[in-house]
C-alpha cells in the first residue's frame, strides 16, 4: 500500500506543480490574466505541500524522486494541454527518469 500511496502523492504533486507552473505561464506568456497567475501560484504552494505526505522522510530523496515525475509529467502535459509532439528521444529519457524514480524512492535500503 505504500508504493501506491506514494505513487498516487507524486501524481497528485505533478498535477499540481506543472499545472501550477502553466497556468502562471498561460497567465503571463498568453496574457490572459491575472486570476490565472493567482491561480497558478495557489497550485504551486499546494504542490509543496502534497510533497511533504510522502512518506519517507528525507525531503531530498522525495525532491530527487519527484524530478523524474515533474519530467514525464511535462511531456505528458504538453501532450494533453498544448499538442506538443513528444520525440522518441523525449520518451526514452523520461522512461529513463522514471526508474530512476523507482531506484531513488523503492530500491532497498541499509
Amino acid at each position: 500500500m505504500t508504493v501506491a500511496r506514494s505513487a498516487l502523492l507524486f501524481l497528485l504533486a505533478a498535477v499540481l506543480e506543472i499545472g501550477g507552473a502553466w497556468l502562471v505561464w498561460q497567465g503571463a506568456r498568453e496574457h490572459r490574466g491575472w486570476a490565472w497567475i493567482g491561480a497558478g501560484v495557489v497550485a504551486l504552494g499546494a504542490y509543496g505541500f502534497v510533497a511533504t505526505l510522502q512518506p519517507d522522510s528525507h525531503f531530498g530523496r522525495v525532491l530527487a524522486a519527484y524530478g523524474g515525475v515533474f519530467i514525464a509529467g511535462s511531456l505528458l502535459w504538453g501532450v494533453l494541454a498544448d499538442g506538443f509532439r513528444p520525440s522518441r528521444y523525449d520518451l526514452i529519457g523520461a522512461a529513463i527518469c522514471l526508474v530512476g524514480v523507482g531506484v531513488i524512492m523503492y530500491g532497498p535500503r541499509r
